[in-house]
Order: C-alpha cells, then sequence, then structure tokens
C-alpha cells in the first residue's frame, strides 16, 4: 500500500509549530482532581439465547448454568443440561466518582468459552465486584454485538464473519448499588494530578492557581500540584474545585516524534530541535526482467523446428543522491521544509530521524510503533 504523501508531515508540523493560545487549557483538561477517580468492576455471567451458537456443553457453564436454576428452587444434575444455547462470559465495567445508587453505567461482555456468536443473547443478573471483593453494581440485559457470523460452516460448509460476534457492549447495563467512597478534600487540601506528568506543567500551573488564589498552590512533584483550600470556601468545597477547573495553564510539551510505520504516519511535537547536520539522500532500483521469446525455422525450410528461446533484461536506475545542509533550526516547520526540499517520501522520512537520532542531531525522543 503506497505510504502517504511527505506532505501529511509538514502539514502535522505546521499545524503543531503554530504558536499556542497564550491562556492555554483548563486545568480539568489537563490534571483529575485526588479522590475523583474511576475504578474497575468485573463480574461472571450467563448469556442465554444464542440459538445453537453457545458453548459446547462446556463443564463450567453447565455447572453455572445449575447453579442458577437451583436458586429459583429447580436442583438438576449439571451432567443432565445442554449449553449450546448459553455461553459463559466475563464482564467488565468502569465506574466513575460519585455515582450514586440508582445510576447506570456501561458494561462489555466477552465470551470466556467456545461459543461461537453472542448475537441475539441475554445476560442473566450478574453482580459486578471492585478489587476489594465488594458488590458495586449488578448487569443484566440484551447483548448488542458490532459484527456477526453467518453460514452453517462444517465441512463442506461456508461461513460470514465481521468483526468479532464473541465481545458485546450493553449501554446502560448495570446499575449502581453501592457508591464508591471518594474524598477530594483532604488535611484541607485538594490534590490536581497531571495526566501527562512533567516539572515544567506542574510549576505552570501551580503559577496559573497563585494568580486567581494567591498563596494557595504548590507543585510537590511532577505529577502533583497541592492547593490549599481558601477560608471563604470552607463549607463550599465543590465551588472551589470548579473554579480551579476553569483556570487555564499551558503546558509544556516534551521534544517527541512518533513514527507509525505500519501506516505511514510521522507525528512530531513542535519542541523538536535539530543541530547543524548535513543529510544526503539517494536510492538504487535494480529491475530484472525475464520473458521467453520463440524461434522458428523460416518458411518452406526442410529442417529446424521452433524452440523457446527465453531472455533476460537488466535495468539499473539510480537516483541522484542530494547532500543539503541543515544549519540549526529554531522551529519544527523548517525541518519539515527542508525534508520535503530532499523530495523523499514517508518510509524515507523514518529512516532520516533515525539515523539523525544516532548522529546525535536530533534533540528529541523518538517512538516508533
Amino acid at each position: 500500500m503506497p505510504l502517504r504523501s511527505p506532505l501529511l508531515l509538514l502539514l502535522a508540523l505546521v499545524l503543531l509549530a503554530t504558536p499556542a493560545r497564550p491562556e492555554g487549557s483548563r486545568l480539568k483538561d489537563l490534571a483529575v482532581v485526588e479522590g475523583g477517580r474511576d475504578n474497575q468492576l468485573v463480574g461472571y455471567g450467563i448469556v442465554v439465547g444464542l440459538a445453537g451458537d453457545g458453548d459446547k456443553n462446556s463443564e463450567a457453564t453447565l455447572r453455572s448454568i445449575a447453579n442458577a436454576l437451583q436458586r429459583f428452587g429447580i436442583s438438576i444434575p449439571s451432567t443432565t443440561l445442554k449449553s449450546s444455547n448459553a455461553a459463559a462470559v466475563m464482564i467488565t465495567a468502569d465506574i466513575g466518582p460519585f455515582l450514586k445508587p440508582g445510576t447506570r453505567i456501561d458494561i462489555n461482555v466477552a465470551s470466556l468459552g467456545e461459543a461461537k456468536s453472542l448475537q441475539g443473547g441475554v445476560l442473566l443478573q450478574t453482580p459486578l465486584l471492585g478489587a476489594d471483593g465488594t458488590v458495586y453494581a449488578v448487569a443484566q440485559g440484551a447483548v448488542a454485538v458490532g459484527g456477526f457470523l453467518g453460514g452453517a460452516g462444517g465441512p463442506g460448509g461456508a461461513t460470514v464473519q465481521k468483526n468479532h460476534p464473541t465481545v458485546a457492549t450493553i449501554t446502560n447495563g448495570a446499575i449502581v448499588e453501592r457508591e464508591i467512597p471518594a474524598a477530594f478534600v483532604r488535611d484541607g487540601f485538594v490534590r490536581l494530578l497531571l495526566h501527562q506528568p512533567d516539572f515544567t506543567s506542574a510549576a505552570r500551573i501551580a503559577d496559573a492557581v497563585n494568580a486567581s488564589f494567591p498563596g494557595t498552590a504548590r507543585a510537590q512533584d511532577a505529577a502533583t500540584v497541592a492547593v490549599a483550600l481558601p477560608a471563604e470556601f470552607v463549607g463550599n468545597e465543590v465551588a472551589f474545585v470548579a473554579s480551579l477547573g476553569a483556570i487555564e495553564s499551558r503546558p509544556d510539551t516534551p521534544a517527541r516524534i512518533v513514527l507509525n510505520e505500519r501506516t505511514g504516519t510521522i507525528v512530531a511535537t513542535s519542541t523538536v530541535r535539530l543541530s547543524q547536520v548535513a543529510i544526503s539522500h539517494g536510492s538504487l532500483t535494480i529491475k530484472i526482467a525475464s520473458s521467453l521469446g520463440v524461434s522458428q525455422p523460416d518458411a518452406f525450410s526442410k529442417g529446424g523446428s521452433t524452440v523457446t528461446v527465453p531472455s533476460t533484461r537488466t535495468e539499473v536506475t539510480e537516483v541522484k543522491g542530494g547532500f543539503q545542509v541543515v544549519d540549526e533550526l529554531p522551529s519544527v516547520e523548517q525541518l519539515a521544509q527542508a525534508l520535503n526540499a530532499l523530495g523523499v517520501s514517508s518510509r524515507e522520512m523514518m529512516a532520516i530521524f533515525q539515523s539523525l537520532k544516532r548522529a546525535g542531531a536530533l534533540q528529541a525522543e523518538v517512538v516508533i510503533n
């Protein structure tokens, strides 16, 4: 598949090199308040009504069905049951902070056994547990599969599959039964946890908070900014946290170049710098083509026979290399212009970036996906 044009790199770099807005980003987009984090829930359940696409008499599934029936006063040995219409599944969900009992959350359902598809199934009532083993939500409902599986399969049959029919979701499929305790003010402080830890960003956030609430903020480390609760907000902590979230700060961006060799995508931050260096680019292409010719005697000749004659043609093409001196660049935009002036493709740009890093001329982190 042809790689994308180098102009894509120039466009991305120019956008990133555009001067940032002086007001920056909101603190609610740069950090989270300590104590207001999400938590993970997990549960084991049964999906029924699969019309023959379920587990093929798995022992775990059969025992689960027998246990479910026993809750309703029906005692049947698991050996007498069939599980072709049911599947054992694992349910996962994220429960956000401050969710009260009665609110609903989305859940993911994934087959645990050998079920072919969960399409058309219904999840039976399943408790969802936290890491402490406590039930925080209960899940139930019809699953929605983002794919399908069609066809009879087996010898002489054919099947058609799209996406993963053994993974499903249920929107608002779980009801919160227990609120997870969360305290966002501890010892008179509100602590902001940065999404991208950085000493410069933490210091700038502290300065921005102190500009609105003098003498309240202090950067504890690269990831934490502690803000003292002002006396006028005692008893009204929610309003103070809301005010903090609206404060704007400009985060620092590390010098980083991300290379995705699968798609040919190159993304670089505006802080990338390049020392004085000379770049030469050229390529050698060798094409070898084989063909078959026919040799036959002249018309009305008395001897000879028609034979096949192979022939080989070799063509060597060498592109003239360009040796361009790149001065010390103040911006990544000029770096993109210099590379595009060499007329290189996206894949060749990736090789040049890696060579520049090995030469010590590129002051940036190179990440290869």
